[in-house]
């Protein structure tokens, strides 16, 4: 199976160099590979040590993703009490987040064939990191709302940047997965407990 250049070369680089057993396993008896191709356990070998090593930083993430979400109605109890914030100040706070994110998910995605998968999701990583950070200087509505608006816009480019990301290392729908969409399967497993 034929790929593209840089990869052809980036998993040759990984299939020699990452592990002496598989070596071991090539047939030094057949004819050389013409450029660009692997045998099939030499791809899925690299496959599996790439997922290995970008897999788990990629659940780290969105790990934070969710608590970042779900961060705000914890916060509820005390910023009601400690701001005196009222429900509507909390809800539109809490909503506006999604305007921003809205507003500048295309942007970002522009952006990210512009500057690259992994300069911009760092810059993502570290915007958002630094403006939730700063949440704990609010002091008004207006300094909640701005703050949750900029936390959208700097989050919006992340879930489609990370399938980007996904798919310059696993070009291949077969190595994605039968399907494509393995990463969207436990998104879906509560909704089939609750019926």
């Amino acid at each position: 199976m034929a790929l593209d250049t840089f990869t052809a070369c980036y998993l040759n680089k990984i299939f020699i160099f990452a592990s002496t057993t598989t070596i071991k396993r090539l047939d030094m008896n057949q004819p050389p590979l013409p450029a660009g191709v692997l045998p099939d356990h030499a791809l899925k070998s690299a496959y599996r040590k790439t997922a290995w090593r970008i897999i788990p930083l990629l659940i780290v993430c969105y790990l934070v993703a969710y608590l970042d979400r779900v961060n705000v109605g914890f916060a509820k109890l005390q910023m009601l009490d400690d701001l005196k914030f009222s429900d509507a100040v909390y809800g539109l706070g809490a909503g506006i987040f999604f305007v921003g994110y809205l507003m500048f998910e295309i942007p970002s995605n522009i952006a990210l064939h512009r500057f690259g998968a992994r300069r911009w999701i760092a810059r993502i990583m570290v915007t958002w990191g630094l403006l939730s950070a700063a949440m704990m200087f609010i002091e008004t509505p207006m300094a909640f709302y701005a703050l949750r608006l900029l936390i959208g816009i700097a989050e919006a480019g992340f879930f489609p940047g990370i399938i980007f990301y996904l798919t310059t290392w696993f070009p291949q729908p077969s190595a994605r997965g039968d399907d494509g969409h393995v990463h969207y399967r436990p998104a879906h497993l509560p909704a089939c407990w609750a019926r």
